[in-house]
């Protein structure tokens, strides 16, 4: 591929990459993107990084992604350090144990669990020299060809590239733009799940809490982060349905306090922060199905493709291995986009599905008692110890051998913020 330079010169150069979204899977991609030749835009609506944000985990093949990346020990010092979970009662009283170091740190609490923006920043910095960052801008428009794709730019900025990746979270507004409204691909799982910082006034030390009400579905969580004045809180509750807005965050954090009143243990207390908070998230448990992730030269990356919710415990693993795949496959099909999107989506489907299921069962397992309730699943069953090895460790991660891979691309930082 070429481009003309300001004197009329041809030079030879990779191909143009754009990139919707900086939160972990567009940064991941941006860095196998750039290793593999490509010239790689990464566009964000927010005007910068957001921090904080739910504990997100890494097991198995997403810790060997890490790994090739060369971010194992920047990634394990910027960790929770989190020791494991108890279950508790009303009254406080432990009733069950898990520890960071079961299973070989792939357990119910892994050996790497990071704060989403801890991670975020992780990646941005890693991926700043020579990958082009817009903050405080979006897609607008965009119309492709047999060559490119044209995009318009909410700013204005008119730029043309080769290809094009949605990265850009569950409800992924290049989604909607190419494959169709949401609705189509949203699975809402029965539950809502809220998070956000408080004051660590609980004395949590390395150790998380979780209470769950099993007549009314509901469950408290308190986890303790790397800034140990402060904690992490989580709500869940059944909901059947979902019609809040997600951008609404009054209307969100009045439909918490309804449905959270009368939770017991310290939900009154945690709760009595809800207004001070900096950092508030409340949205539905929801999956995104589609039968493809690409048409033409766009395609999806992470939850915007294949969401597995927050029950599956899988979601960053799954952005961290699909983007190390993705670009893998792009540039070993010589970055033509029918066959890299194909390769891609054969190779991450089967292991997709497996973490979806675990999603599907998680969320099940937390469904409210009741005579129409399906059966709560059987986790001590060997089906599903079977099913949680394919959710870890179900795909396999190709060397590229061929393809070419500077692991220290070179490159000077291209970040700019849109013009109001």
């Amino acid at each position: 591929m070429g481009v003309d330079d300001s004197a009329g010169r041809t030079r030879v150069s990779g191909p143009r990459v754009l990139v919707a979204g900086a939160s972990i899977a567009g940064p991941a991609l941006a860095h196998w993107l750039r290793r593999r030749g490509a010239e790689v835009t990464v566009v964000e609506r927010a005007p910068e990084l957001r921090p904080g944000g739910q504990a997100v985990d890494a097991r198995g093949v997403a810790k060997e992604v890490i790994g090739r990346m060369g971010l194992d020990a920047a990634v394990r010092e910027a960790c929770t350090d989190t020791a494991g979970a108890h279950t508790v009662d009303a009254d406080g009283q432990v009733l069950e144990t898990f520890r960071a170091d079961d299973d070989g740190g792939d357990g119910f609490i892994a050996d790497i669990e990071i704060l989403r923006g801890d991670l975020s920043q992780l990646l941005y910095d890693a991926t700043r020299d020579g990958v082009e960052y817009i903050f405080g801008d979006r897609i607008a428009e965009l119309a492709q060809d047999a060559d490119g794709v044209d995009v318009v730019f909410a700013g204005g900025n008119r730029r043309r590239f080769d290809l094009v990746v949605g990265a850009d979270g569950l409800h992924s507004a290049l989604r909607a733009m190419v494959f169709g409204p949401h609705e189509r691909f949203l699975r809402h799982l029965g539950h809502v799940l809220a998070f956000y910082s408080v004051p660590n006034e609980f004395g949590l030390d390395r150790w998380l809490l979780e209470y769950q009400d099993q007549e009314s579905g509901r469950s408290a969580l308190l986890r303790p982060i790397q800034d140990a004045t402060r904690a992490m809180t989580m709500f869940y509750f059944a909901s059947a349905d979902f019609d809040v807005d997600y951008r609404d965050v009054a209307a969100q954090k009045r439909l918490l306090r309804e449905r959270m009143e009368g939770l017991g243990w310290l939900a009154p207390d945690i709760l009595a922060h809800l207004d001070d908070t900096p950092d508030f998230y409340l949205d539905q448990v929801a999956q995104v199905v589609m039968d493809r992730w690409s048409s033409g030269r766009v395609g999806l990356l992470g939850d915007a493709a294949f969401s597995s919710s927050p029950m599956s415990g899988q979601g960053t693993g799954l952005a961290l291995v699909g983007a190390y795949v993705l670009a893998g496959e792009l540039a070993a099909a010589d970055w033509k986009p029918d066959t890299g999107f194909a390769r891609y989506e054969a190779r991450m489907r089967s292991f997709v599905e497996a973490n979806q299921e675990i999603g599907r069962l998680n969320a099940r397992s937390r469904d409210v008692p009741g005579p129409d309730a399906e059966p709560r699943p059987d986790f001590a069953s060997e089906w599903f110890a079977e099913l949680v090895e394919r959710a870890i460790n179900g795909i396999e991660l190709p060397d590229y051998a061929g393809v070419p891979d500077s692991a220290a691309p070179a490159g000077s930082p291209i970040t700019s913020s849109a013009k109001p």
